[in-house]
């Protein structure tokens, strides 16, 4: 017995239900003319975006939900057909995927494990199933499980158990770095385990913060990878079973590069998403010279296309020769439009505005911030005019830690590279460089510096980013103490300086723009600390 099973491997856009359903009735359209094929599975909650939020409080969205899948019968009722969308039955509702074929809808499982941790708020939302699903089609009995379930062998043997031959499962598992290995080989350990082949299909795409990057799989019962599909890219993948098992592919197994490449991939996603499904025009983004700006500058334009990026340097009196001569050399080899746009007069008149108010005071960092919102002035003002949005260009490192001007750098729409480690930042730049080279390498070599102050740099005031960026990763991801970070070889200064800086700079990072997670714990919904607080991490 033989069945051809496709993976849809989709984008769909939140909130808009009546585009995502046309999508996937041109996608079915397109297989059922094109390729031969019984079964095709869309992605979890493929009928409404994933996560919906509070968009799922409203009954008159999930009504359009489930009206439009009984449309969606018809289309091809001799196929099989398996869509996730929210289910409202008897007051509440579900997580499901519905099985349709034959004009209707043959079976719909619930989701029954709910996940509640990290950027997860299913328990918010849903009420859990309580039961396995398994259904026939063609003579072959499949199981469902939708995301969390899967990565629970419990829930995978109790479906095996229940009568599946093969489990299909419907995902939105949100990109990390280091996830999809994490991910294939938990659940080909399970397929392993239970002797049981299993589909993985996720969704690709950007939302808000968060971006999925696809990599849908099919394991077999031995818990081998016989189909990968590629990463932040929709594809329909096919794959032919035969006597319930997959057999290898004509589909090429895609491959990832390395963890770097594919961080890069997730951040040129994330952006391109974010500005076009919010309907900007394009972007602008403040181009200093050095390196934090100069790989936004080519995530913009691998992400948009250099003809809907601008650049804008915005130099002031300590601003160095060479930074406004990278800026440039940079924005012309990647062909933006470019502006230079000094800052001085402007920084002139807001200290004669406030020289009384000042007088009998010392400069200190109050001048330096002058300048930066300042820089923060013009670049919302062109933003305002064009409509275009505005790329905020600090990184992680910087965002712990406060070394950032809020109402001044942090002036935005978007943060692509939030967060981004500062030595990351220098892998990605160099990564992309590889590519092609974009960035001029003395933006790589140079120390880097705010350039806010005479021959400033950025080791004044903070550790070397190789003493930051190691403690930050074990205080902010890995929650570990101060003790704990100390007795891993950090010095008690640095620990105590760098986890002081954090724990005071929370009023921050809540008024930031949203930006892309790439690490296992992001600011915002993975990391949600109150404001006021006593409590000091030393």
């Amino acid at each position: 017995m033989s069945l051809k099973i496709a993976l849809v491997q989709t984008d769909s856009l939140i909130g808009n239900i009546a585009a995502n359903f046309s999508r996937i009735v041109e996608i079915i359209t397109k297989i059922k003319n094109t390729l031969v094929v019984d079964l095709i599975i869309f992605p979890e909650l493929s009928a409404t975006g994933y996560p919906p939020e509070d968009l799922l409080f409203r009954r008159d969205f999930i009504a359009q939900a489930n009206n439009a899948l009984f449309d969606l019968a018809n289309i091809a009722p001799e196929l099989g057909i398996i869509v996730g969308f929210p289910e409202l039955s008897d007051g509440n509702v579900y997580n499901s995927a519905a099985v349709l074929s034959e004009g209707s809808i043959s079976a719909i499982y619930r989701k029954q494990k709910l996940p509640n941790y990290g950027v997860f708020d299913e328990k918010r939302y849903f009420t859990a199933g309580e039961k396995p699903c398994v259904f026939e089609f063609k003579g072959q009995f499949f199981g469902l499980t939708i995301c969390e379930d899967v990565w629970h062998a419990d829930i995978v043997q109790a479906t095996k158990d229940a009568g599946a031959e093969i489990l299909l499962t419907l995902n939105a598992s949100p990109f990390h770095a280091g996830k999809a290995q994490q991910r294939e080989t938990l659940i080909c350990s399970h397929a392993k385990l239970a002797q049981l082949p299993i589909v993985y299909v996720n969704t690709v795409g950007g939302q808000d913060e968060l971006v999925f990057d696809g990599a849908s799989f099919v394991a077999n019962s031995d818990g081998e990878i016989v189909f990968r599909a590629e990463e932040f890219e929709e594809q329909i993948g096919v794959v032919e079973f035969e006597n319930g098992q997959p057999l290898n592919t004509s589909y090429p197994i895609f491959q990832t590069k390395n963890e770097t490449a594919t961080i890069y991939k997730a951040l040129v996603c994330g952006t391109r998403d974010y500005v076009r499904n919010n309907g900007f025009k394009g972007t602008i983004l403040g181009l200093s010279g050095g390196i934090d700006s100069a790989l936004v500058l080519a995530i913009a334009v691998d992400a948009l296309g250099a003809e809907n990026v601008e650049t804008v340097s915005l130099p002031s009196k300590y601003t160095l020769d060479m930074s406004n001569d990278d800026a440039k050399t940079q924005a012309e080899i990647m062909g933006v439009n470019y502006h230079s746009i000094p800052i001085e007069p402007a920084v002139k008149a807001f200290t004669e505005m406030l020289a009384a108010t000042f007088q009998d005071t010392s400069a200190d960092t109050t001048e330096e911030n002058i300048q930066a919102r300042c820089r923060g002035v013009v670049l919302m003002a062109m933003s305002n005019k064009q409509g275009k949005l505005l790329l905020t260009t600090g990184n992680k490192s910087e965002m712990s830690v406060g070394y950032a001007t809020l109402y001044g750098d942090m002036c935005g729409g978007f943060a692509p590279i939030k967060d981004v480690p500062k030595l990351l930042v220098y892998e990605l730049a160099r990564y992309r460089n590889s590519i092609s080279q974009v960035i001029p390498e003395r933006v790589l070599t140079r120390a880097p510096s705010a350039e806010l102050s005479p021959n400033q740099q950025d080791s004044d005031s903070l550790p070397p980013y190789e003493i930051l960026d190691p403690i930050l990763q074990r205080y902010i991801e890995q929650n570990q103490t101060s003790d704990e970070i100390i007795a891993a070889g950090f010095s008690i200064e640095d620990v105590t300086r760098t986890i002081r800086l954090v724990d005071g700079s929370e009023y921050k990072r809540r008024q930031a723009a949203v930006g892309i997670k790439i690490s296992e714990r992001a600011f915002g919904r993975d990391r949600r600390y109150p404001i006021t607080s006593a409590y000091r991490g030393i």
